[in-house]
């Protein structure tokens, strides 16, 4: 990178489109069944064309335009248009279903929404009446336009046609502040109600400089964006660092074309959760266990990458008999690896959620680096990250430059710097909460540094469930749902770290022993009753009735009918009777472990939000 870096969203978009003017291809997409290029003029010119469509709709500076659609080149399209706008954009996971879209539209006060098809088309027609301030629905795909729904084609050439009368339209553009709002980004709060997180041009213009500054992104590399751009990690990473440093983006439309889209576009650099990278160590094991001597051979192959990386990663070189090793292991198996992957990455960068080191070694050694980081919606996300020199595996990097990170007296990590988000929207009891008076963030993780400054998270100190897959789930709300069934007299959510959420349910006993007798069960206590497969499924059945309209990854994926209730004396229960979902776990550990490892041949993990 050359130049200052931008201060602002609209001049990180004008610098990248002035730098790369020439290139044939910035973005592909699958249209028709083929991949469709768009060149950087082309980006240039729909960008400019739907600033002037959304300027004669009445859009003013500070209005709030929705964003409900998979990753595709309307997207960035829209957000780029909305930045030069002055507007901000609100971006909605597109499988959240339609009652919680309405209270993120309604709390953002959008007056415009973009959708991308004809299923999230009908979400927003079902919940429009109780949305005062929304006057145009935009649709990304063809056909759908209505009396009061607009194709995204014909906005575009409402855009060309009106052009002529924004001749100034990039100079007006750039007239944003570094402390103008960019974005409102809802995420899950410990009591479930949505916060809206409010970045600002600075916040994410001073973050994508600094990520590119840690993170070795060339002119010459290709990404595959799938992970959702309404989530930040996916933004900044996949969308903004990408851009400025003329990285092709290809985007993948659909989770389960993402291991075929890697294979076709082959890209050198990904971004993802650690789900994804599980998913693949997995199959490499089912893999190497198809037999006994493609087992001894991986075996063999994962020990020696293993002591070469970490030779490699130490103070003195690598021993020769250990490089000739590691040599042998690539030719029987790494090479393999990266073939699956496409054969051209040349590291992938992980966050949302805690990566394995394990995982981390096994691709290190394997001559694909995962560089694991650390951040928070809040923090525009990056904090901290590590890097392709010095990567240290179960940790989540160094501080990237211009931020600072400081552990708390009672170990939580706190930030400050210029990431740091405006505050919650129309919260300000909540924004008062997370940020100090010293401008410090409270991250609500716990945390520790190492001698050489790499930062480790040991704990949380919310009680937002992180899936392995990046997912927040608000656990709370949805216990309280489970206990308004009579046959529930508590349940509790877990999940954090795991492919999936669970719930354990406790029984209210008196109830279910009447249910049982009625149905002509007989059992000798409460603990055989739970563990007759008719009880099992008739709770399993009671708490589906209350998670329908919840988001696909909120619902639990599987139950564990307890035999007892939870109490004080076994430190499950504080004395307020809030649950200790800790001591919940470690108390049924056995079970639960056993409910996970049960789980695969019945349960997908979810993609990426």
């Amino acid at each position: 990178m050359t130049g200052s870096p931008a201060q602002t969203l609209t001049d990180l978009f004008f610098t990248a489109i002035d730098r790369f003017a020439d290139r044939q291809v910035v973005m592909r997409t699958r249209r028709n069944g083929g991949w469709t290029d768009i060149s950087c003029r082309e980006l240039r010119d729909d960008v400019r064309a739907l600033s002037a469509a959304l300027r004669t709709l009445g859009l003013q500076a500070g209005d709030r335009v929705a964003l409900l659609s998979e990753n595709r080149p309307e997207w960035a399209i829209t957000d780029y248009a909305c930045l030069a706008v002055r507007c901000a954009d609100v971006p909605v996971y597109p499988t959240l279903p339609a009652g919680q879209i309405e209270y993120l539209l309604r709390d953002s006060g959008a007056v415009v929404i973009c959708v991308s098809s004809a299923a999230q088309l009908e979400k927003i027609q079902s919940i429009r009446r109780g949305l005062p301030a929304l006057r145009q629905v935009i649709v990304f795909d063809a056909g759908l336009e209505g009396p009061d729904v607009l194709s995204f084609r014909a906005v575009l050439e409402r855009g060309r046609a009106a052009a002529d009368q924004y001749p100034h339209w990039r100079e007006e553009a750039l007239e944003v502040t570094a402390d103008d709002l960019a974005t409102i980004i809802y995420t899950s709060g410990t009591t479930g109600e949505p916060k809206g997180v409010m970045l600002t041009h600075g916040n994410l213009a001073s973050n994508a400089a600094a990520a590119l500054t840690v993170l070795d992104v060339q002119g010459d590399d290709e990404c595959l964006s799938f992970l959702p751009l309404s989530h930040i990690f996916e933004r900044m990473a996949g969308h903004y660092v990408m851009l400025s440093a003329g990285v092709i983006i290809n985007y993948c439309q659909a989770i389960d074309a993402v291991a075929a889209d890697i294979l076709n576009r082959r890209p050198t650099v990904l971004t993802s959760v650690p789900r994804v990278y599980e998913k693949v160590y997995a199959r490499i094991l089912e893999g190497a266990a198809a037999s006994p001597l493609k087992a001894r051979i991986f075996r063999w192959a994962k020990r020696a990458g293993e002591r070469w990386a970490e030779q490699r990663l130490g103070v003195g070189p690598v021993r020769p008999l250990v490089a000739l090793q590691r040599a042998l292991a690539d030719r029987l198996v790494f090479r393999k690896v990266r073939d699956r992957l496409g054969g051209r990455l040349r590291f992938c960068v992980s966050g949302g959620a805690p990566l394995a080191a394990d995982i981390g070694r096994f691709f290190y050694a394997a001559g694909i680096p995962i560089l694991e980081g650390y951040g928070l919606t809040e923090t525009s996300p990056v904090i901290t990250v590590n890097t392709l020199e010095a990567p240290r595996f179960g940790s989540v990097g160094r501080a990237v430059p211009g931020i600072e990170v400081r552990i708390a007296e009672d170990g939580e990590i706190l930030t400050r710097g210029p990431h740091v988000m405006k505050g919650y929207f129309n919260k300000p009891e909540a924004t008062a909460q997370a940020i100090d008076a010293d401008g410090w963030f409270h991250t609500g993780d716990i945390g520790r540094f190492d001698d050489e400054g790499y930062l480790y998270i040991t704990d949380r100190k919310k009680d937002i469930i992180v899936t392995a897959g990046g997912k927040n789930i608000a656990p709370q709300p949805i216990e309280n749902r489970l206990r308004a069934n009579p046959l529930i007299a508590n349940a509790v959510m877990l999940g954090d770290r795991r492919k999936f959420p669970i719930a354990l349910l406790v029984p209210d006993f008196d109830t279910l022993r009447a249910w049982a007798e009625a149905q002509g069960l007989r059992a000798e206590g409460d603990e055989a009753m739970v563990g007759l497969p008719e009880v099992r499924a008739k709770m399993e059945l009671e708490a589906k009735k209350h998670l329908r309209d919840l988001a696909h990854f909120e619902v639990p994926k599987k139950f564990l009918v307890l035999p007892r209730d939870l109490s004080i004396e076994r430190g499950e229960l504080t004395p307020k009777l809030s649950v200790r979902r800790r001591a919940v776990e470690q108390n049924f550990r056995a079970e639960i472990s056993a409910l996970y490892n049960d789980s695969h041949q019945a349960e997908r993990t979810d993609p990426p939000d």
